[in-house]
């Protein structure tokens, strides 16, 4: 290989030492991901002709078709079936957008394409290791507490500093100043984001993160502090669809904290939620669906206009089952004056079609039962990174129910998506041989959550591991 298509290859992957080091902590972020993190934060725009751009659509219009084609040449590893349905979508989306706006087709399937597949394939592409996922855990963790000094200011005065400062450089745009009612005496923060609820979306992806596969890499003081700052972050959203896969993300840890020990601690779990399912189906006059609605808020009035928007788009959604409605206005009743719609999945469906809604929704479920299937026997920092993932995605697939996300948010969070993939080929490392009549130490039923006693990470002073221990 030149000394070109080495640096080439550089931007899209770590150091090739990196991944071979006994901990995967010294390894390196590439470029092509730090990159997009910081473009995320930075939320500049500006026209270019009759296009208008972002900074972050910018990088990932230089990148998209090199992407493309390198995972299309199998230098990702082998296609994947989200790899396979996110592209059908985007397919499916064009066909649908073209029978219902034809004049919409390219500006809006382009910047669909760019932001949704763009920044899946920057993940595809670059995180497809231990080292690559730490490096990515521990920078998102660094850039959300980044932020929380911001997001104080802003909660006391209801000014972004940032938006605030892009808004006076003459020739560029940026997000607006998103004013909304304050809750609890405050002003709700957006920080960077084009919404508070997209600012507490993306500082909830960090938690699991720093919590699980940050573990046995950094003290658990420095740890336990960042998981602190996120979750406060996230709280400064005052937004329930934000704190929602926060709540599932702790809920997840304290319940593998406390049934560690069983076998299969997700089974009680999974029986426990269809029992609750078919109580609360058979006690209430609503379906469960809409009583999770209901719950999933924080007021009446918030809850009752969630449910009516899923009534009256499930409406439209089976009057429209193939091509969808496009950006058509839906159907509704007067009183429902906003076109606006909180349900992510739902919009898939009403704007696309059920075909639209099922490819994008496939490839998400698939990917995920993937990675919840693949066996990590033996290597406990694999089953770490593993749950920190999985946790995180179970709590952002519910919220998404509650919410809309597009733009950055919505590239950021198929980012995140594609950041996890690398897992469902990863190879666990090969524990120490079990001792003839002793009992393996990785799978003993005293050790806390995925504390190996053979393991490739360096212990830090004060984190030895301990018999019987439970701490995170």
């Amino acid at each position: 290989m030149t000394a070109v298509g080495q640096n080439r290859a550089q931007i899209f992957r770590s150091r090739p030492e990196a991944a071979t080091q006994d901990s995967p902590a010294k390894g390196k972020l590439p470029l092509a991901a730090l990159l997009y993190l910081l473009m995320v934060l930075l939320p500049i725009g500006f026209e270019l002709g009759p296009l208008y751009l972002t900074s972050l659509r910018l990088l990932l219009l230089v990148l998209f078709v090199p992407l493309m084609l390198q995972l299309l040449l199998g230098r990702f590893g082998r296609l994947l079936w989200p790899d396979v349905l996110f592209f059908m979508h985007i397919a499916w989306t064009t066909v649908a957008l073209g029978v219902n706006n034809p004049s919409m087709v390219i500006g809006n399937i382009g910047a669909a394409a760019i932001e949704f597949l763009g920044g899946y394939l920057v993940a595809r592409a670059t995180i497809r290791s231990k080292a690559d996922f730490i490096m990515l855990a521990r920078w998102l963790g660094f850039l959300v507490c980044l932020t929380l000094p911001l997001a104080l200011i802003e909660s006391q005065t209801g000014n972004a500093p940032i938006l605030s400062f892009l808004e006076r450089i003459p020739g560029l745009r940026t997000t607006k100043n998103f004013y909304m009612e304050p809750r609890m005496g405050l002003q709700r923060a957006q920080v960077f984001l084009a919404h508070p609820i997209h600012y507490g979306l993306f500082c909830s992806s960090a938690f699991s993160l720093v919590v699980l596969a940050l573990r046995d890499i950094i003290p658990n003081w420095q740890r336990l502090l960042m998981a602190g700052a996120v979750a406060l972050c996230v709280f400064l959203s005052l937004s329930s669809g934000a704190m929602l896969p926060l709540m599932v993300q702790m809920f997840l840890l304290v319940w593998i904290w406390v049934f560690h020990r069983l076998r299969r601690p997700w089974l009680p779990l999974v029986v426990l939620i269809m029992a609750a399912y078919i109580i609360v189906d058979l006690l209430s006059n609503r379906t469960p669906t809409m009583v999770f609605l209901s719950y999933a808020t924080f007021s009446a009035h918030t809850a009752y206009w969630r449910a009516q928007i899923f009534e009256w788009g499930m409406i439209n959604v089976w009057d429209n089952p193939i091509f969808g409605l496009g950006f058509n206005d839906w159907v509704r009743p007067y009183y429902m004056y906003s076109g606006s719609m909180d349900n992510f999945w739902l919009v898939m469906a009403v704007r696309y079609g059920i075909p639209g809604f099922l490819l994008v929704a496939l490839g998400f479920g698939i990917g995920l039962v993937r990675v919840m299937c693949r066996d990590f026997s033996g290597d406990p920092a694999l089953i770490q990174m593993r749950r920190a993932w999985i946790f995180t995605f179970i709590g952002l697939t519910l919220t998404l129910c509650t919410v809309h996300i597009w733009t950055t948010i919505y590239s950021f969070i198929f980012f995140l998506f594609g950041a996890g993939m690398w897992l469902i080929n990863a190879e666990p490392a090969t524990a120490l041989p079990q001792t003839a009549g002793k009992p393996d130490p990785v799978a003993a039923p005293g050790l806390p959550l995925g504390a190996p006693r053979y393991t490739r990470f360096p212990v830090h002073k004060g984190t030895a591991i301990r018999q019987g221990s439970r701490t995170l």
